[in-house]
């Protein structure tokens, strides 16, 4: 059949387009065949499985050196040769990463999949929801215990807790305003603002499995919770 040069014109971009979609669709095929994100239990069974598993701690040494997985080591995903460093492991065995709640660990997955390892397993919700499952001791008494905590729920006015941390994207998106409530509000209500990696024995204590997360309190009891990003507008609405 015979194109003009106008119809090979027109069809020319189109042929484009369908290479690049096969290539994507191929690449995100291997990707979801070399990278699994799994369950606490599903997590702790493979490592239990592999007699030297390649277990990467991808936080902070800060965070590290405060409590980490038996036999993991550290690379901090947030370090610019982040790709370098994990690229020395033996990228023909499995992987096992993990972070605080399961953010800087996904993208980090990702990362060495591309760099080319075989299998890439994702601990979902991090090291938080890790020693909710396990239980794990309170170990050396860091910060503000849950007692504490409790004792500052119970104010006569109105009291909202936001349990943050500073490595967490949505956290730093919703600081700025919650600072700022902080003045505008302080006649109705005290909002206060708790670092979780200043303060990990709390945050074992109250099992904090995901990040952000907003407690109002009334008269000393839990009235609302939110996780995750929630608007300045979002917020007021619901006070």
């Amino acid at each position: 059949m015979y194109f003009s040069d106008k119809q090979y014109d027109m069809r020319l971009p189109l042929l484009h387009l369908m290479i690049l979609s096969f290539l994507v669709i191929c690449c995100q095929a291997k990707q979801t065949k070399t990278l699994e994100n799994i369950d606490v239990t599903s997590f702790s069974d493979k490592i239990n499985s592999n007699q030297n598993p390649q277990l990467l701690d991808v936080r902070t040494p800060e965070e590290f050196s405060v409590d980490h997985l038996e036999k993991a080591s550290n690379i901090n995903w947030f370090e610019h040769d982040f790709a370098e460093k994990a690229g020395k492991y033996d990228k023909s065995k499995p992987i096992f990463v993990y972070c605080k709640a399961g953010s800087r660990s996904s993208q980090a997955a990702k990362k060495l999949s591309e760099i080319g390892f075989e299998k890439v397993y994702n601990l979902e919700g991090g090291i938080l929801k890790w020693n909710a499952a396990h239980n794990k001791s309170l170990g050396p008494i860091i910060g503000m215990l849950e007692a504490e905590y409790q004792d500052l729920t119970k104010a006569d006015k109105m009291v909202l807790v936001d349990l943050y941390a500073e490595w967490c994207t949505p956290c730093r998106k919703m600081g700025p305003f919650l600072t700022q409530m902080q003045l505008d509000y302080k006649d109705e209500m005290t909002i206060s603002r708790i670092d979780v990696d200043r303060n990990p024995t709390l945050a074992k204590q109250l099992k904090i499995e995901s990040l952000p997360l907003l407690i109002l309190y009334k008269n000393g009891k839990e009235v609302w919770r939110h996780v995750g990003y929630l608007s300045e507008n979002d917020l007021k609405k619901q006070l």
